[in-house]
């Protein structure tokens, strides 16, 4: 049980972190290169300029299920922490 608390801790977040910081990496591109990022599209556009949208406002389902998954892990390893104490 702790163990798969510890994952289910420990892995939604990496995850989370992974896909915000590869699309933060494409949106340093294009601000770079002199466009503005279409965070809708997901494209770099060196003609109009676009508002920024924040990642969870884009991804609110993702991101909710990525925490309800780290608190479900949480509640994994305390319950694995007390069972193993008794």
């Amino acid at each position: 049980m702790l163990r798969l608390g510890l994952i289910l801790l420990i892995l939604p977040g990496v995850v989370l972190m992974g896909v915000f910081w590869s699309e933060l990496s494409s949106v340093n591109e294009c601000l770079s290169a002199g466009g503005s990022f279409d965070y809708m599209a997901e494209v770099c556009d060196m003609q109009a300029s676009h508002p920024f949208i924040p990642f969870a406002v884009r991804n609110p389902q993702f991101v909710n299920l990525t925490m309800l998954a780290s608190a479900a892990g949480f509640c994994c390893c305390l319950l694995g922490l007390y069972v193993r104490r008794r």
